[in-house]
């Protein structure tokens, strides 16, 4: 993964989206002129996870902030469902619903489906009317846990090979 990717996005409702994330310092920062700014830092001397964009999925060791303002961050460990690596703050959820692809909710409601390879590349389809909070929360979830993950029957083998000596 490069240390620092800058990849814009053209939001078809929010205009330029920029998306600036440091795996290996742990931060990602999410901004543009139609959202607020959301920031996501890892703690220092956190265990770093290759697999997972800012580097970890401990909600003890991230921070973020929407618009200047903490927010709790909590993200599932992630396992042998795809629900389990959802990903909640506040009132947003953001979770896996195929392969490459996860939903935004908010209180329930689909706003829309995003999906990150994890380079800090971010593209999504609006099902919703979002407003300029959820993409900013929608983009940097995305941007800093990736989207998608495996059905549970591939989960649930790939786990039972991992014990096979």
């Amino acid at each position: 993964m490069h240390p620092f990717s800058y990849v814009p996005a053209q939001d078809p409702l929010f205009g330029v989206v920029e998306v600036e994330l440091d795996h290996e310092g742990g931060s990602l920062a999410v901004d543009g002129e139609g959202i607020v700014r959301v920031e996501v830092r890892r703690a220092a001397g956190a265990a770093v996870e290759s697999h997972v964009p800012i580097g970890t999925r401990d909600p003890d060791r991230l921070s973020m902030t929407v618009g200047g303002a903490e927010v709790a961050l909590r993200p599932a460990k992630g396992f042998l469902t795809r629900r389990s690596y959802r990903v909640d703050v506040g009132e947003y959820r953001l979770v896996p619903d195929s392969l490459d692809g996860s939903r935004l909710l908010r209180d329930g409601a689909v706003l829309g489906v995003f999906s990150s390879s994890g380079d800090g590349r971010v593209s999504v389809e609006w099902k919703g009317e979002p407003g300029a909070g959820d993409a900013a929360v929608g983009y940097a979830l995305a941007a800093a846990f990736g989207t998608g993950a495996e059905p549970m029957w591939k989960l649930t083998l790939d786990a039972l090979l991992e014990l096979w000596p």
